[in-house]
């Protein structure tokens, strides 16, 4: 999973993007609207890995891990003055979703661009960015569609074509409206007709409320389909993520304590983009190596095994599928296999997050 850390200049964004990479790269830089990308990656830590480590003894503990990329060069206006940089575009096309920071926290130090903050404004100012270049993009599409269907150029498949203009119609009114495309509800079909488009409204969003170490929560009105809202103190928790990261235990939880602060923002957005993009995680496990693994919730077995590798879906045979649960109270496969447990589930089978396979296949 790669998300991108977005946001206007002055919104902090750099410094949420250290708190979830237990980063340290200069804030308060502004790029002038240039465009420049910081890559982290990260470890989805899961105490069930951490767990299943400790059962097995493996040579080799693997965790999922998730890329963020910090995006600098999105400014106000760009629609209007030719659109986004083409590199810029690219990058954010490749995007798997968002997390969009929005500043809610007031500084002498660090003014806002517009002389004052106000978080709904700036959400709306980067959404009419993007729904202006998914604009240009459905338009550009369209008119192909209609003139070629004029033209009579999609003789051996019209009935394709005229399914394919009919669903742009239906991204333009959308966009005209404003609204940001993630709100229709499309197929599976159409969905995976549109990836090549990098179509940006169309990503998932987790908006960040960046507000300051003793502000009160802020709740904004802000209902969108594939859409999470959370409010995060980002200062604060940059600094307790790079405490984190020097292995201060000590003064983390305290710090943690004084501040009221249950869970690490690294954690907290982990968790919630897990929620947005709708992922689950399941385990292999040996003496070898205990290794996470992400699919999609609804995803087959047979889809599993190809996340572990294409040889084992193409020659699948079964999965032998236990539960975490029931791995961890029995004590080992042995005792899941004498219990009755260990299951054999066929191609169709519906991965649940937490369950432990073996594939079993046959090339």
């Amino acid at each position: 999973m790669k998300l991108g850390v977005i946001g206007l200049p002055s919104s902090g964004k750099t410094t949420i993007f250290n708190a979830l990479t237990k980063g340290d790269a200069p804030t308060g830089q502004s790029m002038g609207g240039r465009f420049d990308v910081l890559t982290a990656v990260v470890d989805v830590l899961d105490s069930r890995v951490d767990d299943l480590t400790g059962l097995f003894n493996p040579k080799k503990t693997t965790y999922t891990r998730i890329t963020y990329t910090d995006v600098a060069g999105l400014k106000k206006g760009a629609g209007e003055s030719g659109g986004m940089d083409g590199a810029l575009l690219n990058h954010l096309s490749g995007l798997d979703g968002f997390v969009h920071v929005a500043r809610a926290f007031e500084s002498d130090l660090v003014p806002h661009a517009d002389g004052s903050v106000d978080a709904v404004r700036d959400l709306a100012a980067l959404d009419t960015e993007f729904l202006l270049s998914d604009l240009v993009t459905v338009e550009k599409r369209l008119e192909k569609l209609r003139h070629g269907l004029e033209r009579g150029a999609f003789k051996n498949n019209k009935t394709e074509a005229q399914a394919e203009a009919a669903l742009f119609e239906q991204l333009y009114e959308a966009l005209s409206a404003e609204r940001p495309l993630r709100d229709l509800t499309l197929t599976e079909e159409q969905q995976k007709s549109l990836r090549g488009f990098g179509l940006l409204t169309l990503k998932p969003v987790l908006v960040i409320v960046n507000i300051g170490d003793d502000q009160e929560e802020i709740i904004l009105n802000y209902d969108h389909q594939q859409t999470l809202v959370t409010n995060l103190r980002g200062k604060l928790e940059m600094e307790l993520a790079q405490l984190s990261a020097m292995g201060d235990e000590e003064s983390l939880a305290m710090f943690m304590e004084e501040y009221g602060v249950t869970e690490l923002s690294l954690d907290k957005v982990i968790r919630l983009s897990y929620d947005l993009m709708g992922l689950q995680s399941f385990f292999t496990v040996g003496e070898d190596e205990v290794r996470a693994w992400t699919v999609k919730r609804g995803a087959t077995a047979v889809e599993a095994a190809a996340v572990i590798h294409t040889d084992l879906a193409k020659g699948f045979i079964r999965a032998e599928t236990t539960t975490y649960d029931d791995l961890m109270t029995l004590g080992g496969m042995a005792q899941v296999r004498s219990a009755g447990k260990l299951r054999q589930e066929g191609k169709t089978y519906i991965i649940q997050d937490g369950d432990v396979i073996n594939v079993k296949f046959n090339l």
